[in-house]
């Protein structure tokens, strides 16, 4: 079958779930995933057809689009901070928003030389390693309450040629983290449970909800921990980096405060919602 063929039906079948802009750009991701053709190849080489066996696999990830299954599991990867990651049902996808967090680190500390990182909730590894590829002095460690979530972000660190530390650990069970740190950075679970009739099916059903929910009555429980932690074991002027709630920014500006630190900044994301907040390890 012609490519552009199979496209007007790939369009047709998934256009009642996606809109159009998202169905043609799953197609495209599709077409370089499986014969490395860009968009631009495609419109040079009008004959370009699918052999059976690829047609086969158009098929199968066309049903599992139509499941609603997010195109990175199926593909078993996604793209984040010029970086490539494997991603399963074990870690987060990678969000853009979250590259603004890792820009923010990284242009803070690009000049530093010598300093260590945390990344608490690791996941995939996208934090960690993404600061260990554009922080080339900084020693990097992570942490994750998944064994799951550690051995794919271990195979991230390998893929992506970078030295880090990773630790299998509870962070809500941790009273000290045996050691002193320049930066702790976390995108912790945030989501409320009154919040989930906002979130997408193909979220909701697919990415692991550990990593994803917090209780209604205490959603910055892993906030209040990992400020307590940054006070333990942060150095003086440490820096501390959170993705947060984007309805939560004003609680997250007075836990910062309270748990005493300074020179807060709550910063919006590209679509203007309250997103990261930084704080400072106070001399008192």
């Amino acid at each position: 079958m012609l490519a552009k063929d199979y496209k007007t039906l790939f369009i047709e079948k998934l256009t009642p779930l996606y809109d159009l802009l998202e169905t043609e750009s799953f197609f495209y991701i599709i077409l370089e995933d499986l014969h490395q053709m860009k968009r631009i190849d495609l419109a040079l080489n009008p004959g370009f057809s699918f052999s059976d066996e690829e047609l086969e696999k158009w098929n199968s990830i066309t049903e599992k689009l139509q499941k609603e299954i997010p195109i990175q599991y199926i593909l078993g990867k996604a793209h984040f901070y010029g970086l490539e990651f494997e991603v399963n049902e074990n870690t987060l996808i990678p969000r853009q928003e979250t590259e603004e967090l890792v820009e923010w680190i990284v242009k803070k500390n690009e000049f530093k030389g010598k300093i260590k990182i945390l990344d608490i909730g690791t996941g995939s590894g996208c934090i960690a390693i993404s600061l260990a590829k554009n922080l080339q002095d900084a020693t990097v460690f992570a942490i994750d309450v998944s064994e799951k979530a550690l051995e794919t972000a271990k195979r991230n660190a390998v893929k992506n040629e970078v030295d880090l530390t990773f630790l299998l650990k509870n962070i809500l069970e941790t009273e000290d983290l045996g050691q002193n740190f320049d930066i702790i950075v976390s995108n912790p679970p945030y989501v409320r449970n009154l919040e989930k009739e906002e979130i997408k099916k193909n979220v909701l059903d697919y990415e692991p909800h550990l990593a994803l929910f917090v209780e209604d009555d205490d959603a910055l429980i892993f906030y209040r921990k990992i400020a307590e932690l940054g006070q333990k074991n942060l150095v003086q002027n440490g820096q501390l980096y959170f993705e947060i709630n984007q309805y939560l920014g004003t609680e997250m500006m007075d836990l910062l405060q309270a748990k005493n630190f300074k020179d807060i900044e709550l910063r919006k994301d590209i679509y203007d919602n309250d997103r990261m907040i930084f704080g400072l390890k106070s001399d008192g």
